[in-house]
Order: C-alpha cells, then sequence, then structure tokens
C-alpha cells in the first residue's frame, strides 16, 4: 500500500498488561503467545499480563515479551481487517524491534525468533559485569556533538561511542562507566542541554557487546532465514534488505552498532512514506518520528481499538 511502513518498538516499552486485550478479543493473536510460551518453555504470557514488572524488565524477559505483543498486534491486524506487512512499503524495527519487524515479515519463524532473543537478552546481560558500563542520554544534542563528547570520554581509557541516533536531539552514548561519565561532563561544559545516565543494566549497542555479538553469530548461524514479504530497513544500515545473508550479518552487527532510527526514518519518507503503524507496545517511535519527520501520520497498534482505528483510516484512504 503507497505510503505504509510498519514499525516495532524495542526495549523500554514493556509494561504488564500489555497484549492482554488483544489475546482476549482476537484468536489470532492468543495464538501468537502461546507459540511463544511452548518455544520458550515458560509461561511468558502470564509474566507479561500478571507478573512482577522487576520480572518483565529482564532482558531475557522483556526481549521476546514486546516481540510477542508485536506480532500478536500483526496477525491480529492480518486476520481481523486484512491487512499485513505485504501492505507496506517497508518494516523497521528499533534494536529487538528488528527481529519484531523480521518475524511479522515472515523472515524468521516466531518459535525461532522468540528463543534468538531469549538468547541475545542473556547474552547483552551477560557482556558486562554489573557497574562495568553505562549508557546515557543527550537531550538537544547533535551527532557531531555527540561524537566528540565520545572523544573527550575514550581520554578515560575506556570505550564510549554513540548507541543509538534516535530523533534530533535525542542521542543515547555507551561505553564503560567512567568513559560515559566523562562524556557528559564534556556534553555539559559544552553546550547540551542535558547529559543524564540512563536507569539501564548494561552497555548496550557498543564494542563491550561483541561476545553477545559472538553468541549470536553462533545462535543466528543454525536458523533458516527466509526473503522478507516486504524490505526490512536494517538498524545498522539505515538501508532495506530483503536478502537473508545480509538480513544474518546485519543482526550480528546491530548488537554492537548503533541504532541509526533517524536516518532510518528519513530513508522510509524519501522513498514515500507518509504513515506509519507501531505494532506493539507503547507509543514511543511514534513520538520521536514527530521530531525527525512533521509531516508522518502515525499510528499506535497495541489494542484492539487501536487495530480497528487503524484499518479505518487505512481502508478509507484506499477508497478514496
Amino acid at each position: 500500500m503507497t505510503g505504509l511502513a510498519f514499525i516495532f518498538p524495542g526495549q523500554g516499552s514493556q509494561e504488564i498488561g500489555m497484549g492482554k486485550a488483544l489475546a482476549e478479543a482476537f484468536p489470532a493473536a492468543k495464538t501468537v503467545f502461546a507459540e511463544v510460551d511452548e518455544a520458550l518453555g515458560q509461561n511468558l504470557s502470564d509474566l507479561m499480563w500478571n507478573g512482577d514488572i522487576a520480572d518483565l524488565t529482564l532482558t531475557a524477559n522483556t526481549q521476546p515479551a514486546l516481540m510477542a505483543h508485536s506480532v500478536a498486534a500483526m496477525r491480529a491486524l492480518e486476520a481481523e481487517f486484512g491487512l499485513s506487512a505485504t501492505d507496506a512499503m517497508f518494516v523497521a524495527g528499533h534494536s529487538l524491534g528488528e527481529y519484531s519487524a523480521l518475524a511479522s515479515a515472515g523472515a524468521i519463524s516466531l518459535a525461532d525468533t522468540a528463543r534468538l532473543l531469549r538468547i541475545r537478552g542473556n547474552a547483552m546481560q551477560g557482556a558486562v559485569a554489573p557497574g562495568e558500563g553505562a549508557m546515557a542520554a543527550l537531550l538537544g544534542a547533535d551527532v557531531a556533538q555527540a561524537e566528540a563528547a565520545c572523544v573527550a570520554g575514550r581520554e578515560t581509557g575506556g570505550v564510549c561511542e554513540l548507541a543509538n541516533d534516535n530523533a534530533p536531539g535525542q542521542l543515547v552514548l555507551s561505553g564503560s562507566t567512567a568513559a560515559v561519565e566523562a562524556a557528559c561532563v564534556h556534553a555539559k561544559e559544552n553546550g547540551v542541554k542535558k547529559a543524564m545516565l540512563l536507569n539501564v543494566s548494561a552497555p548496550f549497542h557498543c564494542s563491550l557487546m561483541q561476545p553477545a555479538a559472538d553468541a549470536m553469530a553462533e545462535a543466528l548461524a543454525g536458523i533458516e532465514i527466509k526473503a522478507p514479504v516486504v524490505s526490512v530497513v536494517a538498524n545498522i544500515s539505515a538501508s532495506p534488505t530483503s536478502d537473508p545473508d545480509t538480513i544474518r550479518k546485519n543482526l550480528v552487527d546491530q548488537v554492537t552498532g548503533r541504532v541509526r532510527w533517524t536516518e532510518s526514518v528519513q530513508f522510509m519518507v524519501g522513498k514515500g512514506v507518509t504513515t506509519t503503524g507501531e505494532a506493539g507496545a507503547g507509543k514511543v517511535l511514534t513520538v520521536m518520528q514527530r521530531r525527525i519527520e512533521k509531516s508522518l501520520n502515525g499510528f499506535t497498534l497495541g489494542t484492539p481499538e487501536d487495530l480497528e482505528a487503524f484499518a479505518a483510516a487505512i481502508k478509507g484512504e484506499a477508497h478514496v
């Protein structure tokens, strides 16, 4: 469908109750949660709906849980309203959301995606000892200012890299604790409005994650990846691919590489995307994209009501 892209959220959008209304309203969604539970040998859906937020926020649970909600939304959208990834120009996901995008586009099976994200969560959590790594948000900074802060941070002898380019004025650094702290000081001294450490469990998307990248290379080597039904715009390159070997390499590189979200959205807009549907929990990406491209029309797809409103809007446009 001209102008449509589906986007998929990453870590931070989780909450207790996520996806429950979809499962209660739509059999296709309920089946997704059951399949993920079976693939993991864990009642993850019960944790998502009735558990403790501290347990849900453990990286090894958060990653497959967010993916399950996203894919449940997409399966319900197709079963109930006749809309799917094949109606989009592109799909794209933020960090772990790239796996949700690939599962929704038929590149990786749901069970394999759930197991991969369990491995990914454990590997990312275990790559760096607690306290040795940190992440920080730079608000009001541009990429040049963030890169300069990283250079200053590395003068401590530690790692400091630009991990996320989320939106104009919203950049995230990652690396060794002392180096990230030094980068924050430099940023504040050089005109950045706000530089603050984030409450995260590990320094994601930097070279300290290399052990996790190695673990994902091994895990992905044994997984069948098919050409997706629609091109996936990759975090690492901000460009589209449908080639299974490239997808496999991108998923490994993504663990240590920068999430180029601003560039990914700009690329899709440049190719004619005018409307996005954020499938799954929350509205983080929909809010961020307003900072990237104000003309984008964003829908969230987390509840039955969301799906109904989106389908009515999209089909209304199609009949014009």
